[in-house]
């Protein structure tokens, strides 16, 4: 799940270098953190949300074939 979302994330931005996803797991759910240059964060989330709402669209739809949850969350 975690390089889904990196492969995404650096095809995106303008500074894939800087581009870092972090998986925590928790008890219940897997969080997915996205880290990225501050002039990026604008590209990550796009016009009324619509790109980071289609990255966690497919981040549930690829969790849910295995039977788990994973959330999305940008990180300052």
């Amino acid at each position: 799940m975690k390089e889904l979302v990196l492969y995404i994330v650096k095809a995106l931005v303008d500074e894939p270098e800087k581009a870092e996803v972090k998986e925590v797991a928790g008890e219940r759910a897997t969080i997915i953190e996205i880290k990225v240059a501050e002039p990026d964060r604008g590209k990550i989330i796009g016009k009324e949300g619509r790109i980071i709402k289609a990255i966690r669209t497919l981040v549930n739809s690829s969790s849910a074939k295995l039977d788990k949850r994973a959330t999305v969350e940008i990180v300052e």
